[in-house]
């Protein structure tokens, strides 16, 4: 029994010793893998030219596609509905006729205003000429400007009879039906109306607005007339508008920031444009020609100064600069530098292996873990994987355990 526990151990202190010798030669392997890669590499550090063009500066905005116009039309006059012409989703023209009711009384309350008016004509005409007093005169002259004006709106009742569209654009309601008696105050050329009640419904079909908000501190910047870029959701392509209002009084957004509306308008007609869609826009409230500008990530600072590796005759040279505003990637170039200038960009590199090329950075150190089990190695292997080094212990498979 002695023995065969004596035989055991050996044959475990062999198993182990294997293990630990085949974890020795895998990183041995690979760490020739990586020296032979990196003999075979080489880095060409990244640079960026300066330049010098138009700059902008812009405030962002969100919002939704909106109809340029609405309008929400009802019988101005009272009557029974005797023709309906239109439907929701029928496209109608300015002036088109939507529906009318039975013009036969508004038909005799005109006849008669006429009458009215004929007769006071007639008896100024006659007291003038019998010679009456200025008094009466006077009286007559009243008696016709009132007869006159209650002859006009019965001429307007009349035509208001048919209910006709003040906007070319979509029937996007219609709550009208043969047979229904109607009657409102509202003047049937309200439009931009909030009522949910109207009979008629209109909105435009292809001029459209961006009913926006921006942040409370852009919108001192906005005025009406800037330019604005719109992104729909869902569509790529960029088109474009100017602010038409910026609201005075904030509102809330859903987390609770201080919001001002702003409303732009899309220029030209529009065909690919639904109301309701989400839109960005990127309203652009300054413009400035032949402003200097470099890469950012080519602006190095130490010690309160500010520079960037200019290369001059294939080396670089340290290169004090003065930089003024930041236009999104790039930095404004007050001094220290001419457009053309090149300009290496730190911790950035274009590798070269085996033929092909890709952007290598500098990241920094990538450590690796450990398998679950076995013993903890502490053994460690370098290589260059485009300037950054990896570090880790290989764990050994479990065994003598």
């Amino acid at each position: 029994m002695r023995k065969f526990l004596v035989l055991l151990r050996g044959l475990k202190w062999k198993w182990w010793t294997a293990g630990v010798l085949v974890v020795i030669v895998a990183a041995g392997f690979a760490g020739w893998r990586i020296h032979r890669h990196d003999d075979r590499t080489s880095a060409t550090p990244l640079t960026a030219t300066v330049t010098s063009g138009t700059q902008r500066q812009t405030v962002a905005a969100s919002g939704t596609i909106e109809p340029a116009k609405t309008a929400d039309l009802d019988f101005s006059v009272s009557g029974t509905v005797t023709h309906v012409y239109v439907k929701a989703g029928q496209h109608v023209t300015k002036g088109q006729r939507l529906a009318s009711v039975d013009p036969t009384s508004l038909d005799a309350a005109r006849s008669a205003a006429q009458a009215s008016y004929d007769a006071a004509v007639s008896q100024q005409s006659q007291d003038a000429a019998d010679g009456a007093s200025a008094v009466q005169l006077a009286s007559d002259q009243a008696a016709v400007v009132s007869a006159k004006a209650s002859l006009e709106s019965a001429r307007e009742d009349v035509d208001d009879a048919v209910l006709r569209a003040t906007i070319t654009g979509t029937v996007t309601a219609q709550d009208l039906t043969v047979g229904q008696v109607v009657g409102s105050s509202t003047p049937a050329n309200a439009s931009d109306s909030t009522g949910s009640s109207a009979e008629v419904s209109l909105a435009s079909s292809r001029t459209f607005i961006v009913d926006a908000t921006v942040a409370a501190t852009d919108a001192a910047s906005i005025k009406d007339g800037m330019q604005a870029q719109v992104t729909v959701t869902g569509d790529d392509s960029t088109i474009y508008g100017t602010v038409g209002s910026v609201g005075l009084v904030a509102q809330t957004d859903d987390e609770g920031a201080a919001v001002f509306p702003v409303t732009i308008d899309i220029t030209g007609a529009q065909t690919g444009l639904y109301a309701g869609t989400s839109a960005t826009a990127s309203i652009i409230v300054k413009q400035v020609p032949n402003v200097l500008t470099v890469t950012s990530q080519a602006i190095q600072s130490s010690n309160g100064s500010t520079y960037v590796e200019k290369i001059v005759g294939g080396r670089t040279v340290k290169t004090p600069v003065k930089i003024g505003t930041v236009y999104g990637a790039t930095t404004q170039i007050l001094s220290g530098l001419e457009a053309g200038d090149e300009v290496q960009i730190p911790g950035f590199s274009l590798s070269t292996s085996g033929g092909s090329s890709n952007l290598r950075t500098r990241l920094g150190s990538f450590t690796g873990g450990s398998f679950p089990s076995g013993f903890g190695g502490s053994g460690t292997f370098k290589g260059g994987f485009g300037g950054a080094s990896f570090s880790g212990g290989f764990a050994g498979v479990g065994g003598g355990q």
